[in-house]
């Protein structure tokens, strides 16, 4: 009986010890626009796979030095990234990813809030988006995707551009509702799904369809990944049906990993 109970013990510590060996830390670079599905997703992913993820946040784009293609610049280590379509695309031409891995993930639209309390505008039709800005005092905006495309094209659209330079203001690497919910400025702009997680603000809605942009995150192996079969099971994990629900309750619309990029993904 003692014999037993000794193997049985042994055959449990060499399980332990095995499985211990064998769960890897998968390094995510990643933007802040999948963030918040990817932090909800995460554990279930780590529960399944027995490997844990370490996230590592960076704008997909933009002059800071902590965006995503200036991270691997300096040799940062990472698996997988996570970023804006467009800016993977990039990535890849320069060699930074292993090639045939990228996987199409979300779509995200842009959004707009006010400070908590404060009244809430009207932004469901284009003259009343026009209205709004000319009104606000001050505005925010990031500086990736979506801070690209209000400064340099939605202004402009709207027959703005002019009355927006001296009160629009770029944000860099910190999430504009988190200014907005200072008061720091009236209205701020941003991808939806990284509006919704900030306290302090007012989510006001989409813009308006005739406006909109949609920006496509991807995501991919990375071509010098420690772990690329744990990184792209993440990535299959991410673009499965299983994933889909807990993707859009974030404010992002999931897609299915073989529809093409949309011609929106670039930023002119």
């Amino acid at each position: 009986m003692q014999k037993i109970y000794r193997s049985l013990l042994a055959a449990l510590v060499i399980s332990s010890v095995s499985t211990g060996v064998s769960a890897k830390e998968v390094t995510v670079m990643i933007s802040g626009g999948f963030k918040a599905a990817l932090e909800k997703l995460a554990p279930k992913f780590e529960a399944k796979s027995g490997d844990t993820i370490i996230l590592v946040s960076g704008p997909s784009m933009g002059k800071t030095p902590q965006a995503i293609p200036a991270r691997l610049a300096r040799g940062e280590n990472a698996d997988v990234v996570i970023m804006v379509g467009d800016a993977l695309k990039s990535l890849e031409k320069d060699n930074w990813l292993q090639p045939g891995s990228r996987v199409e993930l979300a779509d995200s639209s842009i959004g707009m809030v006010v400070k908590q309390g404060d009244p809430k505008p009207n932004i469901k039709t284009e003259a009343d988006l026009r209205n709004t800005l000319l009104q606000a005092k001050s505005i925010a905006y990031s500086d990736s995707a979506s801070g690209r495309y209000v400064s340099s094209q939605l202004f402009k659209k709207l027959g703005i551009e002019d009355q927006m330079k001296e009160k629009a203001h770029m944000i860099e690497r910190i999430p504009v509702a988190s200014e907005v919910a200072k008061g720091k400025y009236a209205v701020g702009f941003q991808q939806v799904s990284e509006l919704l997680p900030v306290p302090g603000v007012t989510f006001i809605g989409e813009l308006p369809e005739n406006v909109q942009y949609i920006t496509r995150f991807a995501g991919a192996v990375t071509a010098k990944a420690e772990h690329r079969q744990e990184g792209k099971a993440l990535l299959d994990f991410l673009s499965s049906a299983e994933a889909k629900n807990t993707i859009r309750a974030t404010g992002v619309r999931s897609v299915k990993a073989e529809l093409p990029v949309k011609q929106r993904d670039t930023v002119q």
